[in-house]
């Protein structure tokens, strides 16, 4: 770990000090993002590892509705079939998509089946928050997990009741006829809002004065750190769609917060270039406590009146790390930091506590964030 530690910081420290992003890699556009798509359906041809019918009463309901529909009563049937599963299907459906086009969705079991595994997703309708059908999915489900089990063991890898359908939706239109225009007419715009995903008011200045600099003044003004207003000029050639082209290209420098993250699950710890350290000594040494138990068997004379005892034999011994007392100077920089305390030895967990203990001493200016 302590190597791995060492190489993210080196590539980091050997980049240019000057790391321009795009502004499309920086921002979203108003009115142009993903919509959240939900239905319910079943999964059916499972080889025996679906919903109990008797215990999942929700998959006992929706196979009678489904078979209604093919004109097959079976309300007063006493099913028993193991071969279905209700699921969950979700789906992420991009931005202008046309009526006709494919996305890809997720398939959830939310009963008491094993596996998923070779099963088909009977037509499942996808709505919105706002209950419309935005699309219908159906298909094969390709499932990374598998279960399998004899009568003393079984082993299950990955998560089988789960699956995907690659473009297992087909996208409808819930607004043909009504004349109705679901997404804003970008094209014909004057004016709209770029947000930015990471706020900042240092980076929405530099957005806004790239845009002006580049397109002409006025054309981009920094509403707040988080938004950077957009207004076409009466002299652009194109409408907003070749305007945001132009502005998307755009490189700027994403002004970063000193902050720390820590995950102590794993020993992982991200520095970013602007921490600062104030003077501050540090030292670090591990105290290790050795016992070791030795059992020795006490036996009594040949010809007298004794029992065999054992006797405990314990040896404890104290070792100390002689590890030196170390300083970082005042404002050190991110390449210093790590410089210093690899000087001293340390692990990346003696390091987590180490830059925590430094924060409490109010040395280090950068927030911590421990996930």
């Amino acid at each position: 770990m302590r190597h791995i530690l060492i190489a993210i910081a080196a590539l980091i420290l050997t980049a240019p000090a000057f790391a321009n992003s795009r502004i499309k890699d920086m921002v979203d556009v108003e009115d142009v993002r993903d919509n959240h798509l939900v239905g319910y359906g079943l999964v059916v041809g499972l080889d025996g590892t679906g919903d109990s019918l008797r215990n999942a009463s929700f998959t006992n309901q929706s196979l009678n509705a489904m078979l209604e529909q093919f004109n097959v009563n079976t309300r007063n049937a006493n099913l028993n079939t193991r071969n279905v599963a209700a699921v969950m299907v979700t789906a992420s459906l991009p931005a202008f998509s046309s009526q006709g086009s494919r996305i890809d969705v997720t398939v959830s079991a939310i009963g008491d089946a094993s596996s998923l595994q070779g099963g088909t997703l009977v037509a499942t309708p996808l709505f919105d928050s706002l209950g419309r059908a935005w699309a219908v999915s159906q298909g094969t489900l390709t499932v990374g997990g598998f279960q399998a089990e004899g009568d003393g063991a079984s082993i299950t890898r990955g998560v089988p009741t789960s699956g995907r359908i690659a473009n297992g939706a087909l996208v409808e239109n819930p607004f043909a006829g009504t004349g109705v225009d679901p997404w804003a007419e970008i094209a014909n715009r004057t004016a709209l809002r770029l947000s930015l995903r990471n706020p900042d008011f240092t980076t929405a200045r530099r957005m806004a004065d790239a845009i002006n600099a580049y397109i002409g003044g006025g054309a981009a003004r920094a509403v707040d750190p988080g938004t950077v207003e957009l207004s076409r000029p009466a002299s652009f050639g194109g409408d907003m769609i070749d305007l945001l082209a132009e502005v998307e290209q755009l490189r700027v420098e994403a002004d970063l917060p000193a902050r720390v993250i820590i995950d102590e699950n794993t020993g992982t710890i991200v520095m970013g270039q602007n921490v600062r350290v104030s003077t501050v000594a540090i030292a670090q040494g591990n105290l290790t406590i050795t016992i070791t138990e030795t059992p020795i068997a006490s036996q009594p004379n040949p010809f007298g009146d004794g029992q065999t005892e054992v006797l405990e034999r314990t040896d404890i011994q104290v070792t100390e790390d002689n590890m030196r007392l170390g300083i970082l100077e005042g404002s050190v920089s991110l390449a210093e930091l790590v410089d210093g305390l690899n000087a001293l030895g340390v692990t990346p967990r003696d390091l987590i506590t180490i830059l925590q203990a430094i924060k409490a001493a109010g040395a280090l200016q950068a927030d911590i964030e421990v996930l």
